[in-house]
């Protein structure tokens, strides 16, 4: 990742994802997390397999990061800002908008 574009990409993404690998997967594993979003053809959500590959993008090395890695980074730092932007009134805490940030690495209560 040697690029500056990929560089500020990097940066952005570190900046929307504030759960750690182990909160997230933790997260993905509940219910809640795989109440939201539109199934695909397997009954899995692109949010669900989004945050699943952002679990393994947490624990790559910088260095190791693949082009197809800085393009899901792309993809998920447009969905949070997208998301956030749409924030509902009130307390969010127990809200499927909640609940997608958090499958794609957000958690906007945080």
């Amino acid at each position: 990742m040697s690029d500056e574009d990929d560089q500020a990409v990097y940066a952005e993404f570190q900046d929307a994802v504030n759960m750690t690998p182990k909160q997230l997967e933790d997260w993905l594993d509940t219910d809640d997390s795989k109440s939201v979003g539109q199934k695909s053809g397997d009954g899995e959500s692109a949010g669900h397999a989004s945050g699943r590959r952002i679990v393994t993008i947490l624990r790559t090395k910088k260095d190791d990061l693949s082009d197809d890695d800085v393009s899901h980074m792309r993809k998920v730092n447009g969905y949070v800002k997208r998301h956030l932007a749409q924030r509902p009134s009130g307390d969010v805490s127990d809200t499927p908008w909640r609940y997608s940030l958090m499958n794609w690495g957000h958690d906007p209560t945080k």
